[in-house]
């Protein structure tokens, strides 16, 4: 298993993990333990960023290299997992600016639809991991537009 993408999908899991035990602290009424698990949940997605980002810019992506007959399947779910990674982060931010800003009921609204898709991003970025490293092998390593669409 290639080690920067393994890397990568572990902060990706941490993260979400984080945030279900955040939902949990913040159900029990343990407002400061909830933020610093927060934080530490946004920090570990921030990591995932930065090393996916790292590896695209100087390496490049690596595209699926399973059966031609699927791979149209593997681009749509990659296309709907890229448009929910992006979706989440983009609550991240605005759920965290939110809570650091103290506007809690605003915080309290979004957080969980926040919570919600952050599950399936990771969810579904593990699926793509298992589909490019594990069930089969990777394909070239190549530009981000060649990867995505195959080119």
């Amino acid at each position: 298993m290639p080690f920067l993408p393994t890397l990568s999908t572990f902060f990706i899991v941490l993260s979400a993990i984080l945030v279900a035990i955040g939902w949990i602290l913040i159900i029990k009424g343990k407002k400061n333990a909830h933020k610093k698990v927060m934080l530490s949940a946004a920090f570990s997605a921030i990591l995932f960023f930065i090393i996916y980002m790292s590896r695209t810019i100087f390496a490049g992506n690596t595209s699926f290299g399973g059966p031609d007959d699927i791979k149209i399947y593997y681009t749509l779910f990659l296309i709907f997992h890229i448009i929910l990674a992006t979706t989440g982060a983009v609550f991240g931010i605005v759920t965290i600016v939110l809570a650091l800003k103290r506007n809690i009921t605003k915080h309290e609204k979004i957080g969980p639809v926040t919570s919600i898709i952050w599950f399936f991003t990771a969810i579904t970025g593990v699926a793509v991991y298992l589909l490019l490293y594990v069930i089969y092998d990777g394909g070239e390593t190549t530009s981000m537009i060649k990867a995505i669409l195959g080119f």
